[in-house]
This record gives C-alpha cells, sequence and structure tokens, in this order.
C-alpha cells in the first residue's frame, strides 16, 4: 500500500482512489475480436458489433423487443418455476442456487413464453436466458415450453423456440433427461395440427437442447458464428480418438453439412421469419 502512494505522489497524483470514477459498466463494449464499441451504438444495432458483425450474446428481453411489433407481447406461464426435487446438494444446496440466480438475473426460469406480433403475424415465441443457469433444461422449462406448444394449437398460432442453452440441468438428474421426450412429444401434436416450428439457434447451442427440440423443427436458423453441438470438442477429440474439423462445431459448418438451413443475422431475423411463417402457412 505504501508503495503504491509513493508512486501516485511521484506522479503528482492527488485524488483519493476512494473518489476514483470508472466508466460505468456497460458504456462500453468489447467483441472478442477486441472491437470496442459504445453500449448505446452497439444497441440500435441489434446488439451487433458494425465493424466486425460478431453477434453479442443477448437475452429474452432483448429478443422479445427484437421480434414483437413495437416490443409489445403478453408473457405466458409467469409462476412456472423450477423447485429442488431431488434435495440436490454439493458446495451449496439447489435451492439457494435458485434464490440467488434470480435474485441476480431478475428471471424466475431459464425460459420465457410470450405471445404478440411478428410483422402483423401472431405467433408464440420461447427464448431462453443463458444468464439463468447456462440457459439450462430442467423440468420447469420441459412445462412452460409444453405450455407455450398447447396455447400455439389452442389459438392455431406458429411456435418458436429461440435456442441458448448449455445443456441439461445436472441438478435435476433425470428429470431434466424427462424433458427432452416431453417436448419432443408437445411438438408432434403441434405438427399434427398442421402448425409450424421453427428454431433459432444463438450462441451457445448445446447439450441435451441440441440433441432434441433444437434439431428437429420444421425450419432450424442459426446466427453467424454461433457454436451447436452436443459435447465440447475435448470430450469428442478424447472419445473418437481423432482430430477434429476446423470450426466443426460452428453454424456455418453444420450449414454446409445440412444441420442447419439458414444462417441468419439478428438484424434480419424478424423479416426472416415471419416470411417462413407466411410461406409455411399458405397466408
Amino acid at each position: 500500500m505504501a508503495f503504491e502512494w509513493f508512486k501516485r505522489k511521484k506522479k503528482n497524483i492527488t485524488t483519493s482512489t476512494d473518489e476514483k470514477k470508472d466508466i460505468p459498466k456497460g458504456l462500453w463494449h468489447k467483441t472478442p475480436t477486441g472491437k470496442i464499441i459504445e453500449y448505446e451504438e452497439l444497441k440500435a444495432n441489434s446488439y451487433v458489433s458494425p465493424e466486425d458483425d460478431f453477434h453479442v450474446r443477448i437475452g429474452s428481453s432483448e429478443y422479445f423487443e427484437l421480434l414483437f411489433d413495437n416490443g409489445k407481447f403478453k408473457e405466458l406461464d409467469t409462476k412456472v418455476e423450477s423447485v429442488d426435487i431431488l434435495k440436490f446438494k454439493d458446495t451449496k444446496s439447489y435451492t439457494d442456487r435458485l434464490k440467488e440466480v434470480k435474485a441476480k438475473t431478475k428471471l424466475s426460469e431459464s425460459i420465457r413464453n410470450a405471445t404478440g406480433k411478428v410483422n402483423g403475424i401472431e405467433m408464440v415465441i420461447s427464448c431462453m436466458d443463458f444468464a439463468f443457469i447456462g440457459g439450462s433444461l430442467g423440468s420447469a422449462m420441459g412445462e412452460k415450453i409444453r405450455r407455450a406448444v398447447d396455447f400455439a394449437i389452442k389459438h392455431k398460432l406458429p411456435y418458436m423456440i429461440i435456442c441458448q442453452s448449455g445443456g441439461a440441468r445436472m441438478q435435476e438428474a433425470a428429470y431434466s433427461l424427462m424433458q427432452m421426450a416431453k417436448v419432443q412429444a408437445k411438438l408432434v401434436q403441434l405438427s399434427e395440427a398442421g402448425l409450424p416450428y421453427i428454431a433459432y439457434l444463438t450462441d451457445p447451442t448445446f447439450g441435451g437442447v441440441t440433441a432434441s427440440f433444437a434439431m428437429t423443427a420444421d425450419i432450424i436458423m442459426a446466427e453467424p458464428g454461433v457454436l451447436i453441438g452436443f459435447a465440447g470438442p475435448r470430450v469428442i477429440r478424447e472419445t473418437i480418438g481423432r482430430d477434429l474439423p476446423e470450426g466443426f462445431q460452428t453454424a456455418e459448418f453444420l450449414q454446409d453439412k445440412g444441420f442447419v438451413d439458414f444462417i441468419v443475422k439478428r438484424k434480419e431475423i424478424k423479416e426472416t421469419v415471419s416470411k417462413t411463417v407466411k410461406l409455411l402457412m399458405n397466408k
């Protein structure tokens, strides 16, 4: 501490360290490629860095604002939340973790359901939030998707999921894995009702979400450069015992191999979704 004071004195710095004015968090954003952009400019550009086209990770609030006309929508199933079914505990209890993440993110679960108009077309959209325990798939997410599908069927509306997940939620063990089958069963009913299902894969989309409903949509779209897969590259490399192609888990690689239909920039997603729905529903 004395040495720090000496350096400040030598440089004629007299302002108390307690009075230093740091740049407010969020005022500037630095992308992985090193580009610096003012936050307001980033927001005006759909949270995409204009110099390198890097798509900054955003959450459900931002996606709903981008997609729904005038940012207006009705949120559904707000009271469906995770519970500690297994009384899971590692360094702390699952219940405590849920309390902490709810307080930190101001979210009640890792996915939100909403209905509103996208370029005049009424839709149901579910959007995951990576900030909530990595957007993990748990029993509450499965139940919220089920209810969203039921709402879409009842009101004869197209359905869309914006995927952003690290995979299954380990604190719920088998209950989490069961959601894959549960959601798939509901999506079959959606298909039988003649209603389209669109998946929009954002960064990252991994684990059980990728292994099920993220890759079974009528139309699969993805943001540029996002990572999509089941397991990480190290795990896959060790399992198959061979080197992997460069960028094999990017949206562009998966599109080239036929797993993704379209790479859609964030600024174009609203127009692309509305046109796709019109085509699928003959509107």
